[in-house]
């Protein structure tokens, strides 16, 4: 879980001869991940494509682009069918005349349909003006000029200009003016006015009679360009299914055409290369050597180890000699490589095209693998470092419904998820549902445990008999319990720190265990070393709650583990500072000098262990702002009154009776009730359920949604900025076998 499936390098080398076989072997297996050849072998250079590549490629272009002119669906696929050669050399040119002729027919009417609608976007400001359009134009002595604009300003601006004749009509916004001068002297003349000319269009008469000539054939138009949308539509239904299936096929067959392009090559032998998981090499071998025989060999080159990869680091495997049934070409050598990015050994020994890195396939269970899209959205792991995805999916959730902590949240945050999860396409969209539904059961699990449901308490009365194993602690009755959370989430934080440091030490141990223990170690010695002192006293510095007996959370109330702080094991007195030393001081000291001696310039964030670790304190603060949040919806609805026990106030929602009757009867349970905190608004009249019904909905609804955005979003802050900023950096590759998934063709 923790690493990814282990991989090994292959090598398939034969004869030119049997090629062709050896690439339907291997796409049939859908396993090889293959390693382009770089170019750098004397003698040997990149394959060339198989004949027909161009063709093939060629009519896949056409394929896809019917699809998109068809606007064709994988819903529409139907059954797998066998599409031979001759139907898409037939077939698909006889689909391809139809699809064209109707796409360049519609095309045609909506250029002729945009023609139309801006004609009649010109004409509809005439019709609203009213006046015949052949009284517009062609006067000798007289300039018109028709647009939209302010009337009133337009008749300003004309008796301010040289204009001395001029007549001003308008409707509505639009304006005509007629003006005894030029056409140029009027346009200046118009500057200064809110006016925006139009074109005048051409005609005589009424142009309500040209506006209702032209709806009429917009609407021939819209209808001649339904029956091409239908006859489309008809060919799509007729079609979809060839189509996808042509493009799977043509796909397959481009993609074998062109993998030479990734071989080396001679005259008479070619070379393949890539990674496979380790534990399907012989499944591997035998499939490939059954259908080619003894024409290829196959190679296990190396077994890929969890380090950084290098090719000197790897484990290397006994290999046989010779060259199987290749046939050897004069002129080619296979000389070995000066540098570490390849390596060629003659004789048949360890040849390797580029020190590529291994690709990762991540080996989680099933009900791990949601949470490898949320790793992904920071990197995907590289092949010699800790995948954190069952990390993620052990915390993540918990710290969620801890924050959180409702049954009724929890139950609509699980169904959220598993709609999402069970009804959409998409797989980073199911992997999110996934997510969901482990962040909803962990917080209804909390949210039984502390015996709430939607914020109201009577959820710990049925299950709980009134006394759930745990409280939030935002009622003053419970207040120890908010500090209790307060220190659990900083002892939270120190082992997720931990965790990722520790996965850091192993991950360095590669390089030797002295930068492992300067690198990572280091920080694991300061991280335990401070806050041991900080848990022992800290000199008084630190809150009284995390270390002394009457405070101490786990000497008392609510959580009696009987541990009262670590002992301060003062060594001597600071010389001028009068304050005692403490031995607990020594780990972070001896922490921060082997950081020193690693990197100094990491010396200057060493108070990352004691920041890193208040940041957790977040999941105490979430918990009780959307208790908080809760609480006042509920509050405002059902009301609340005080009840003091003795230990504390203790705060009650009038469900079954108002605060005010509780206040009237003095008492609850033998205790007395000393204040109303709200009447209500459930007891407040018609008028006021009806109101706070709707402000418990929609209350209720923004609780839920804020879970989202700030529990949500916290939970997964601690996850990509604090733990995995400890040893994580991504950049792995995806595993991208060379084959191809049918979902359309048979080749049956």
């Amino acid at each position: 879980m923790l690493r990814p499936e282990k991989m090994c390098r292959v090598s398939v080398t034969g004869s030119k001869r049997v090629m062709g076989q050896a690439i339907e072997a291997v796409h049939d297996l859908d396993m090889l991940h293959v390693t382009e050849y770089d170019g750098s072998w004397d003698g040997f250079e990149p394959g060339d494509p198989v004949d027909g590549a161009d063709s093939a490629s060629d009519q896949l272009v056409t394929v896809r682009s019917l699809q998109s002119i068809l606007d064709v669906d994988e819903e529409d696929a139907g059954p797998t069918r066998l599409v031979t050669d001759d139907a898409l050399e037939e077939d698909l040119e006889e689909i391809r005349t139809q699809v064209n002729e109707l796409d360049d027919r519609r095309d045609d009417i909506r250029d002729d349909l945009r023609d139309v609608e801006e004609r009649i976007s010109t004409m509809e400001p005439f019709v609203t003006l009213g006046i015949d359009l052949d009284l517009l134009r062609d006067y000798e002595s007289l300039a018109v000029a028709v647009g939209e604009g302010d009337a009133e300003e337009v008749k300003i601006a004309l008796a301010d200009s040289d204009v001395d004749t001029f007549e001003v009509r308008s409707e509505d916004d639009v304006v005509a003016v007629f003006a005894q001068t030029d056409e140029s002297t009027l346009q200046d003349a118009l500057v200064g006015a809110t006016f925006s000319g139009l074109e005048i269009p051409d005609g005589d008469g009424d142009p309500t009679e040209y506006l209702e000539e032209l709806r009429h054939q917009k609407q021939k138009l819209e209808s001649k360009l339904g029956t091409v949308e239908d006859e489309l539509d008809d060919l799509r239904l007729d079609y979809a299914g060839f189509l996808l299936a042509a493009e799977e096929k043509l796909s397959i067959e481009v993609q074998k055409a062109e993998a030479p392009l990734t071989f080396a090559t001679t005259e008479n032998a070619f070379i393949a290369e890539g990674w496979i998981p380790n534990e399907r090499y012989s499944e591997f071998e035998s499939a490939v050597e059954a259908d080619v025989s003894e024409a290829v060999d196959i190679e296990k080159l190396e077994i890929a180890e969890y380090d950084e990869g290098h090719v000197h680091s790897r484990e290397e495997v006994e290999h046989e000699g010779g060259n199987g049934g290749a046939e050897e070409d004069e002129g080619a050598t296979i000389t070995e490589a000066g540098d570490t990015s390849q390596e060629a050994v003659a004789d048949g020994g360890l040849v390797t095209m580029d020190n590529d890195q291994p690709p990762v396939i991540q080996d989680n269970p099933g009900v791990v693998r949601p949470f490898e899209d949320l790793v992904e959205v920071v990197n995907r792991p590289k092949y010699s470092e800790f995948d954190p995805t069952v990390v993620f999916f052990l915390t993540f959730p918990a710290f969620y419904g801890f924050m959180i902590g409702d049954l009724g949240y929890g139950l609509l945050y699980f169904l959220a998820g598993y709609f999402l999860y069970s009804n959409v396409e998409s797989d980073v969209l199911k992997s999110l549902g996934g997510v969901a539904m482990w962040a909803g059961g962990f917080t209804a699990l909390f949210g039984v445990l502390y015996g709430e449901f939607f914020g109201l308490h009577q959820l710990g009365e049925i299950v709980w008999g009134g006394n759930p194993p745990m409280h939030k602690g935002l009622q003053p009755v419970y207040g120890d319990y908010a500090i209790a959370w307060l220190t659990i989430s900083l002892l939270a934080g120190m082992l997720h720190l931990a965790i990722g440091w520790t996965f850091d030490f192993v991950k360095n141990l590669s390089h030797g265990l002295w930068d492992a223990v300067t690198e990572s170690g280091s920080w694991l010695l300061m991280l335990f070393g401070l806050w041991a002192w900080v848990f022992s006293g800290a000199n008084g510095a630190a809150p009284n709650f995390l270390y002394t007996a009457e405070e101490g959370i786990f000497a008392g109330h609510p959580f009696a583990f009987g541990f009262a702080g670590l002992p301060a094991l003062n060594l001597f007195t600071i010389p001028g500072l009068g304050a005692p030393f403490s031995a607990w001081l020594l780990p972070f000291i001896a922490g921060l000098v082997l950081l020193g001696l690693a990197d100094p310039i990491e010396v200057v964030e060493f108070l990352n262990v004691l920041v890193n670790v208040l940041s957790y304190t977040r999941l105490a603060a979430v918990l009780l702002a959307k208790a908080g949040m809760a609480f006042v919806v509920n509050l405002l609805f059902f009301g609340v009154y005080v009840v003091e026990t003795g230990h504390g106030a203790e705060w009650h929602f009038g469900i079954g009776h108002s605060p005010a009757h509780m206040l009237e009867q003095g008492t609850y349970h033998g205790h007395e009730v000393t204040s109303v905190m709200f009447p209500g608004l459930m007891h407040s009249g018609i008028a006021g359920v009806v109101g706070g019904l709707l402000v418990l909905v929609l209350g209720h609804v923004l609780v839920l949604v804020l879970g989202v955005t700030s529990a949500g979003l916290q939970g997964v802050r601690l996850e990509y900025v604090e733990f995995f900023g400890k040893f994580f950096e991504g950049g792995g590759k995806a595993y991208n076998p060379f084959g191809y998934e049918r979902n359309y063709t048979t080749d049956d």
